[in-house]
C-alpha cells in the first residue's frame, strides 16, 4: 500500500469520524436532508478509493483530459 492510497483512507476515515461526532456529541439528527449526506457520501468514496484503487471522479477528470 503506498502513501497516496493511506492518505485517501485516513482522510476518508476522519469524514466519516467527524459526521459520528457531528451526530453523537452535537445532536444533529441523520435523519433529516441535511449536507451531512453528502459528507458521508465523500467520506465513503474517499475510504472505498483507498481500499479499490478505483475513484470515479479520476475517470471522469482523465476523459476530460487533466494531467495525472
Amino acid at each position: 500500500m503506498n502513501i497516496a492510497r493511506m492518505i485517501r483512507i485516513i482522510a476518508g476515515g476522519f469524514v466519516l469520524l467527524s459526521l459520528y461526532l457531528a451526530h453523537v456529541v452535537n445532536g444533529v439528527p441523520l435523519g433529516e436532508p441535511t449536507w451531512l449526506w453528502f459528507t458521508a457520501f465523500v467520506g465513503a468514496n474517499l475510504l472505498q478509493s483507498g481500499f479499490t484503487r478505483w475513484c470515479l471522479m479520476e475517470k471522469i477528470l482523465a476523459r476530460l483530459g487533466v494531467p495525472e
